[in-house]
């Protein structure tokens, strides 16, 4: 099984968004669209044991993964264990105490490689991890996801990854055809700390055409098929998880004097929650701004009718239904930015459904509705909570304006 990352420092360099560009970035994560827990670990083993057998399985060897990473992964306690405080930890060592042979010769450090593959996978949903990163020149730990063996076919969505070098940046990716490796798009985020000091949250939403990335319950990237330049998108099956700590590589560069060892990453938990899909259900759109729903105006709406804020009723005139083709249907028409214009500021119309794709709208686990085409939120223009108020698309900000839960 193939299950190379090939992530340079220049695969974050051209998408890359940092902390501000997210003006007013949210703080906390709307729930509104994501489901019950489908899985968790919260490693509440004695101390010294191994990992659920159940939940996890090894990577094991030491062939530089496509990266010219250093360590050999072993299935041994001494790298992989429960601390008996309720963390996994994956430790890092200068060491080879059992002859290990790597790509470049007799081995130098052992690390852990997990994963749930043939355990658990899933499409969709909220994946998130509690983690202490460990410190030091030449460690990079990650947090991440395969879609299946043949990458970058089959694809990879890397939800946490720290290199010692930048020891207060995370770093988010998704590779596929085509933007794979060095041409991966990802975002990141620096904080005023090294991430190492303590335990972090990392997590994605992920729902049909969006990714969104948090630190700490906040988001600092979002991806969408309008970012991979017409290649292919393959975040629609299902993708199981992965938790490493790799020694050096063609990213972090290697170990020097300055690195001590061991190292150690702590897990206090992981746990995956279910997206919401209403299985094209109708259901209301209602701004957690105004607490009104999204409603077209007259009985008999005409091409071009722009959609409005008002009191929730129930009638078919709210009752909005997600397709399979990602157009948001009501009254036998299709949500449509005005002049198929993307730009901020683009009235949010019903016209008849047509087949482009900017009439393909997503509600993102995090209770944004997103045109797709735009990566841009269905916003109520003017802050304006009255009846009546309009509605655009504007850069998404995770303001309330933006925020919908289906009623």
């Amino acid at each position: 099984m193939r299950t190379t990352r090939i992530l340079l420092a220049a695969a974050v360099v051209a998408t890359t968004l940092t902390a501000g560009l997210w003006a007013g970035a949210r703080n906390d994560r709307a729930e509104a669209s994501v489901g019950a827990i489908t899985w968790s670990d919260e490693f509440n083993g004695a101390a010294g044991s191994p990992v659920d057998s159940s939940k996890w399985k090894f990577d094991t060897g030491g062939s530089g993964w496509g990266n010219n990473e250093l360590e050999y992964y072993t299935n041994s306690a001494s790298n992989v264990y429960q601390d008996g405080q309720g963390h996994l930890a994956i430790t890092a060592r200068k060491e080879n105490p059992a002859g290990y042979g790597c790509w470049y010769g007799s081995c130098t450090y052992t690390s852990g490689r997990i994963l749930t593959a043939d355990k658990f996978s899933q499409t969709y949903g909220h994946f998130e991890a509690s983690i202490k990163i460990p410190k030091g020149q030449g460690m990079w730990p990650a947090f991440w996801m395969l879609g299946g063996n043949n990458w970058p076919t089959t694809g990879e969505i890397d939800i946490m990854e720290n290199v010692g070098n930048t020891p207060n940046t995370v770093y988010g990716t998704i590779h596929g055809p085509g933007y794979s490796g060095a041409n991966g798009v990802g975002g990141n985020r620096t904080i005023g700390s090294p991430l190492g000091d303590g335990f972090h949250t990392y997590a994605v939403d992920w729902s049909p055409n969006l990714i969104v990335w948090y630190l700490d319950g906040s988001e600092y990237f979002r991806a969408t098929p309008a970012q991979i330049n017409g290649n292919t998108w393959v975040f629609d099956h299902p993708f199981f998880m992965i938790l490493n700590v790799a020694v050096g590589g063609s990213w972090p560069g290697n170990p020097d004097a300055s690195t001590s060892f061991p190292q150690t990453m702590l897990v206090d938990y992981v746990r995956v929650s279910a997206w919401n899909n209403d299985g094209g259900t109708a259901s209301a759109l209602k701004s957690n701004f105004s607490g009104r729903c999204i409603d077209i105006p007259g009985a008999n709406p005409v091409d071009g009718a722009r959609l409005q804020m008002y009191d929730c009723n129930g009638t078919a005139a709210q009752q909005w239904t997600f397709n399979s083709d990602g157009t948001l249907r009501a009254m036998g028409k299709c949500m449509d930015p005005a002049g198929g214009a993307l730009t901020n500021g683009t009235p949010i119309q019903l016209v008849t459904c047509n087949g482009n794709p900017v009439q393909r709208f997503t509600l993102s686990a995090a209770g944004d509705l997103v045109d797709v085409s735009a990566n841009r939120c269905v916003d109520v223009k003017d802050w304006n909570s009255a009846n009546g108020a309009a509605l655009q698309l504007w850069d998404c900000a995770g303001t309330s304006n933006q925020k919908w839960t289906k009623a």
